[in-house]
């Protein structure tokens, strides 16, 4: 062998595979031989149907090293133009404080941790999250807050339907102020869209044509689109006279210096908490905020956290309220939200607790004072401002000179609005430095010197704002650090051990896929930004849609999308546009399978379609012949049929491609719902089975982490004939076809900051590699599978015995003989250190388990004995050993000061409830409570921060 040759062998461009999928050759080979398969390609055969398996190898790129991959990310940001972009249109330049880049954005024990249903050991992002929605619900001067929703626009659409929801009426008009923000118009128009509302643009001020349309909802900014600042309580009282609901969209640094909305008699406040230190990234993701009255916290749609107890009476946070949660509703759902943006509401909490309410409207003094000097000089160049009221925005009317201006700005390194062909807006925001403002003065001929007032007292804000102590402690660094620090401390994330939820994928989310998102040429781009400046973003968009087109087979991929639910509402739409393009509007069926995510008829009812649910057999499959008798029931109205595949019952079903080809005959699209799609790459593919459309879930099958709950991305892959139907932007035609059915996120790449990790996942692995992690995942699976059977009933399985990538099992028989339920175990597992599996979920009573191609045998190993140690702590309880109302799964989790305590009570002993098997020890996590009453909490709902000792009291 040549020197050449050893060197390519040594290079090994394909060295991070290894990195990534968990077990090597020795472990793989060990796992085989105990699921009794006599090699990885032959357990495969034995699990996927012959019939849908694609041989060929896909066409992807060759695996890339992490230096070459990194490389090639560098090469695509230096193509975009990093501007001062001072655009507005509700992205804004801020400065994320490096305490909250280095100790949240950066690390994994905040981006890598999953939404917290499993309260007790989420105690830390709980708090965090409680930050944000007290935050949000005091500076927007309303009473209750969510957890977060997925954008501005979106936050404005899911108010619009909150307002159809509540109206009594029999409108269906909604009013949109003329200042709204185009593209919150737009996909408000978009959720018009399936069901007949009418959208009548007003005048700003038009108390009388807000009368005569009578609308069930008007929709507000504040300030305006273009910087106006205006008293809307005439407009809000005119809506709420005629039986409407006013949704106001307001910019939330203003709201520290202006009135807040809530004082003016809004109904609803929505906005983006973007500003608060969170990167523009070319249009997300960031958090969008949704506040209102506590009289309609069970309309809210979103996540919300509140305060409860744990069992030992102290105060103890979770999810409240969650069977109000829309997506629990399933088609009788006027909201598909079952996510928020976690990760960014966090981080624009902490922005808060670190600046503190003095803090920021120091910051919102001089973007407001940088603005008045400007105007004032604007004004004595001979220019003449549209609004003399304004915040951070001048809209400039700059008449011939427009075009110049524009010109000049851009040569100087600014970036302007166009409002119109002779109107100018300039933005100002927290990172225009003196030496900027002074450039942008230069644009004028002019010089920096006084500057009137633009906020009248009458607007000035009054009212106190986060007064809690938590934004008031935690301001010098040291401070800071040392808070962030403990509130991690409370989480299991994936840095801490497996978490093993079926049907969520928390797969690894490597280093080296999270390096791009915090360099300047992909995080300070404005989604607005001048096409000839975004030339990195759109390579790479276009190149990731390409890949993804490969790996789904299909012709066409929207990255639009910002969530999963949102994909598969935009799925719907695009089927829906095809429908009626060929003149068969009337096709308004979804069939969906009983074994659905809720999500799946929630998306269904918002698309305006009417589900109707398919029934499954006993061993969760699709029941053919009910769906062959829905199709025939339904006929020409039929437009699609929802399914996950594999099921939702983790196994590949036999009969998919007939199922397909089934509702293909009658005239109907197949809607694939993507989120088992980890069990496909490589091996099958939507398109391949006989799907039209599938939305895939790039928060699961490619590594973007899940940020606690959010950020989630859910673009849609379309056939060739859907191509033309996909969304579209009013902002950035280049975003989708002419012919597309509108906008269903506010930027026109939805969350294209996190678009560099999927693009660096796949190239990264390269097609043998990507294929292999599928493999590697069904492996694992089995492995537990086989592991637990003697003592969890595996629920269902494949023809041949095989699960696919997750697996269920069946934990409603310890009801009987020892009185223990599913959340008993899944409690318990947090005295072992790891997260549980989906409880309860498709089935009543069972865990599914998913623990991905990137856990080792060591991990599952310890898991499986984790389960194992249960089942036998089960048999000492149904054998009378230990009672059946004291015992560690009934009393569990424990925590620190309860084991430690002077006085033990219990028949198990320290050792049993803290440290049941010995790795325990070596990594011991101590839950930070007991757990958490949800009834009490709901009873008693308290969904803002307060001193810890105010909750002890109204406990007492």
């Amino acid at each position: 062998m040549s020197a050449l040759s050893d060197l390519a062998a040594l290079e090994r461009p394909d060295s991070f595979v290894a990195r990534h999928i968990g077990p090597d050759e020795t472990q793989i080979a060990a796992m085989l031989k105990v699921v009794g398969a006599p090699s990885l390609d032959g357990l495969i055969a034995e699990t996927i149907p012959e019939s849908i398996r694609t041989n060929a190898v896909l066409a992807l790129p060759a695996a890339e090293d992490e230096a070459a991959v990194l490389a090639r990310l560098r090469g695509l940001a230096s193509r975009n133009v990093v501007k001062k972009s001072l655009i507005g249109l509700g992205y804004h330049g801020t400065v994320i404080p490096p305490v909250i880049q280095r100790n949240v954005l950066e690390n994994p024990g905040w981006y890598t941790a999953y939404t917290p249903y499993q309260a007790e050991i989420s105690q830390g992002r709980l708090e965090a999250i409680l930050n944000f929605q007290t935050m949000i619900a005091s500076l927007a001067g309303m009473e209750i807050a969510n957890a977060s929703l997925l954008d501005e626009a979106t936050a404005a659409a899911e108010g619009v339907a909150m307002a159809f929801a509540m109206h009594k009426a029999g409108s269906k008009v909604i009013a949109i102020a003329k200042d709204v923000h185009p593209q919150t118009r737009a996909v408000i128009a978009t959720r018009a869209w399936p069901h007949s509302w009418k959208i009548v643009d007003v005048v700003p001020g038009d108390i009388a044509g807000i009368e005569a349309v009578k609308p069930f909802a008007l929709v507000l900014n504040y300030p305006g689109s273009t910087g106006a600042v205006r008293d809307l309580t005439a407009e809000i009282a005119a809506v709420k006279s005629a039986g409407g609901m006013a949704v106001t969209c307001a910019d939330l640094l203003s709201l520290t210096l202006l009135t807040p909305p809530g004082e003016m008699g809004a109904d609803i406040v929505v906005g983006s908490a973007q500003r608060f230190g969170v990167p523009m990234g070319f249009g997300g993701p960031h958090a969008g905020f949704f506040a209102t009255k506590n009289a309609f916290k069970r309309s809210m749609p979103g996540r919300l956290v509140g305060v409860s107890v744990d069992a030992a009476g102290r105060p103890a946070m979770r999810l409240a309220l969650q069977t109000r949660e829309q997506h629990i509703r399933r088609e009788k759902a006027t909201s598909n939200i079952c996510t928020a943006q976690v990760l960014l509401a966090v981080m624009a909490g902490f922005y808060a607790v670190w600046h503190g309410p003095e803090g920021l409207k120091a910051i919102a003094r001089r973007v407001n004072l940088q603005a008045r000097l400007l105007a004032e000089l604007v004004r004595k160049a001979g220019f003449s401002l549209r609004h003399d009221t304004f915040f951070d925005m001048l809209a400039i009317e700059a008449g011939a000179k427009a075009d110049a201006l524009m010109q000049a700005a851009e040569a100087a390194g600014f970036n302007l609005r166009r409002i119109d062909e002779t109107g100018i807006g300039i933005a100002l925001d927290e990172t225009v430095t003196r030496s900027e403002l002074e450039t942008l003065a230069e644009l004028f001929d002019g010089k920096l010197a006084e500057a009137q007032l633009s906020i009248p007292k009458a607007f000035e804000r009054q009212s106190e704002f986060c007064m809690e102590e938590v934004f008031r402690a935690h301001h010098s660094e040291h401070l800071m650090l040392r808070y962030l620090k403990r509130l991690e401390d409370k989480d299991v994330a994936l840095n801490r051990s497996m978490i093993p939820l079926g049907s969520c994928t928390m797969k690894l989310n490597a280093a080296v896929e999270m390096a791009a998102v915090t360099w300047p040429e992909f995080a300070d781009i404005h989604p607005f930004a001048p096409k000839h400046q975004t030339q990195g973003f759109k390579l790479l968009i276009d190149e990731l849609a390409a890949l993804l087109c490969e790996v789904t087979g299909f012709a066409a991929v929207s990255l639009q999308p910002n969530s999963g639910a949102q994909g598969e509402y935009a799925g719907l739409l695009t089927i829906r546009a095809f429908h009626e393009a060929r003149g068969e509007g009337m096709r308004n069926i979804c069939l969906i399978p009983a074994s659905a995510h809720g999500t799946n008829p929630a998306s269904a009812a918002m698309a305006g379609y009417k589900v109707v649910v398919v029934a499954c057999d006993k061993l969760g499959n699709v029941d053919v012949a009910d769906l062959h008798k829905k199709i025939e029931e339904h006929g020409e109205r039929l437009a699609a049929l929802m399914i996950t595949y594999p099921s939702t019952h983790g196994v590949y079903e036999t009969a998919i491609r007939d199922i397909c080809q089934a509702v293909h005959a009658a005239g109907g699209q197949v809607y694939m719902d993507g989120a088992n799609m980890n069990a496909q790459v490589g091996l099958t593919s939507p398109a391949n089975i006989g799907a039209d459309v599938c939305h895939l879930n790039l928060h699961k099958t490619f590594c973007i982490p899940h940020g606690g709950g959010g950020p989630g991305v859910g673009p849609i892959g379309v056939a060739a004939h859907l191509a033309s139907h996909l969304p579209t932007h009013p902002l950035r035609p280049d975003a989708g076809p002419a012919t597309g059915f509108g906008a269903v996120s506010a930027a026109p790449f939805g969350s294209a900051l996190i678009l560099p990790i999927p693009y660096a996942y796949i190239r990264l692995m390269g097609p043998e590699g990507i294929t292999r992690a599928t493999k590697a995942a069904i492996l694992n699976a089995n492995y537990i599978s086989k592991r637990l059977e003697a003592a969890y009933p595996i629920l269902y399985r494949g023809e041949r015995g095989r699960v696919a990538h997750e697996c269920i099992v069946d934990c409603r028989g310890f009801a009987a003989n020892a009185g223990v339920q599913v959340e008993d175990i899944a409690k318990r597992l947090a005295d072992y250190g790891f997260h549980a599996p989906t409880m309860s979920w498709p089935v009543a009573g069972t865990l599914m388990i998913e623990p991905t191609e990137s856990e080792d045998k060591g991990e599952l190993d310890r898991f499986c004995d984790a389960m194992l140690s249960i089942a036998g702590e089960i048999a000492l309880i149904a054998s009378g050993t230990w009672s059946k109302d004291d015992n560690p799964l009934k009393n569990a989790p424990h925590i620190a000061a309860e084991v430690m305590a002077e006085e033990w009570t219990h028949a198990y002993s320290r050792q049993v409830a803290a440290f049941p098997l010995s790795y325990v020890a070596a990594q011991k996590y101590w839950p930070p409570v007991k757990r958490v009453d949800n009834v009490y909490g709901d009873r008693n709902l308290v969904c803002s921060c307060a001193p810890l000792d105010a909750y002890l009291e109204d406990v007492a």
